[in-house]
């Protein structure tokens, strides 16, 4: 049970009086604050039910690219849609994906925005800030097609607030709430959506005065008026919270006083986050980049090379189990969300384009971008469990060579 032991962690990591726990804030005036609930944790500081650390030798794995057939790619773009440039879309799990859009002046500088991946329509959501401050911007946002949230940072301070509203087809619906807010002790929180709820990490920034301090994960579910602490840290989280279908994938660290070990958790959404369903604990000091699971398959890449940690301790994308069995790799360096697909299918990003490897028949394919993308090419708008993947890249207009648009292209699986 977390109980008075979160209430103590609380205030000792500094949040006090600009947590849940008063108002006495300029954003209180405009949305209702919510409240903290004591209950249960999984705790990642209890480690008798922690996985052991999964070391898989260089030699057992499967190389995609030096066993794998390559074929043409099997899929292509259902639809392609325009959008302004200064638009940047973010995984999301259901039709609506969020966007952050430029804004027209310097006020507001940033707009909370929706894409129907329906449609082709984009809606302008949060167009000013909740704090209502010269110096704050919509920092990122998330949502679901239920629930939509964002972060509001103080540019001058790095003081920063996270709002909820309940959401559909592309407005909000509900009062605002004020989920969380810190100062720059404490890292802007990464968000993420499922149906009706909001899990966020609230975790120490590496260069403030609190970096000892332990991490939670929390969620809030629209209609309620309480948070609860979910998932405990202690230290930093290694990646963001990833909405994977029926789970939550998180990588809190583990075994602490065995040194520094990161578990790539699967948690339930259906009750909260307080099953764990299954853990892939990464070999010693490795930290993943970022994370995800797909049917029964962790999908973990790791953006730095090691000098121990055996095939996970290199640099690139791992598609296996928990128990280190039938691991397939990418050795490319990993960009963004760690994998996206379905059935056996993997959309992995590399470079420009993507590898596309179907695990069934042992094959990979390539998608590159749209003509005239930007270096970096198409980004994803999924991550795991999807039947439609998305992608979006900022285009180069065919005339002047500058950036001009945002090209959105949808592939049904």
């Amino acid at each position: 049970m977390l109980g008075h032991r979160h209430t103590q962690a609380s205030h000792r990591a500094g949040i006090s009086r600009r947590s849940f726990f008063k108002t006495g804030v300029a954003a209180a005036s405009a949305a209702a604050t919510i409240g903290v609930l004591a209950g249960c944790t999984n705790t990642a500081q209890d480690t008798a039910d922690t996985a052991e650390p999964v070391n898989v030798s260089e030699d057992t794995g499967t190389s995609v690219l030096d066993t794998f057939t390559s074929v043409d790619l099997p899929y292509s773009a259902s639809n392609q849609w325009t959008l302004p440039l200064g638009n940047v879309l973010h995984p999301a799990e259901g039709v609506w994906l969020p966007v952050t859009t430029a804004g027209a002046s310097s006020n507001p500088m940033v707009v909370a925005s929706a894409f129907s991946t329906s449609s082709g329509e984009l809606k302008e959501v949060v167009t000013k800030t909740v704090t209502g401050t010269t110096t704050s911007v919509i920092y990122s946002v998330a949502c679901s097609d239920s629930v939509y949230a964002w972060v509001e940072l103080d540019m001058i301070t790095r003081e920063w607030s996270l709002f909820a509203s309940a959401f559909s087809n592309g407005a909000l619906t509900g009062e605002t709430k004020t989920l969380w807010q810190a100062d720059s002790d404490w890292d802007p929180a990464p968000v993420a959506c499922s149906g009706t709820s909001v899990i966020w990490q609230v975790q120490p920034s590496t260069s403030g005065s609190k970096t000892a301090e332990t991490s939670y994960c929390y969620l809030w579910t629209v209609g309620s008026s309480d948070a609860q602490a979910v998932v405990e840290s202690p230290g930093r989280f290694a990646t963001s919270p990833a909405v994977c279908g029926d789970w939550v994938v998180l990588a809190p660290r583990v075994r602490a006083s065995e040194g520094t070990y990161y578990g790539v958790t699967a948690y339930t959404i259906a009750d909260g986050l307080q099953t764990k369903v299954d853990q892939l604990v990464m070999p010693a000091s490795v930290k993943p980049f970022r994370a995800c699971r797909m049917g029964e398959k962790f999908v973990v890449s790791v953006e730095a090379n090691y000098s121990s940690g055996g095939l996970l301790g290199n640099m690139g994308t791992y598609i296996g189990s928990s128990d280190g069995s039938d691991f397939l790799y990418l050795s490319r360096e990993p960009f963004e969300c760690a994998a996206a697909g379905k059935n056996g299918v993997y959309f992995i990003k590399s470079r420009s384009s993507y590898i596309v490897v179907n695990a069934n028949d042992q094959t990979y394919s390539v998608l590159s971008s749209v003509d005239r993308s930007v270096d970096y090419g198409e980004y994803p708008a999924r991550v795991g469990e999807c039947n439609t993947f998305v992608t979006f890249s900022s285009v180069k207009d065919a005339t002047t060579g500058y950036p001009a648009s945002v090209i959105v292209r949808t592939f049904p699986l």
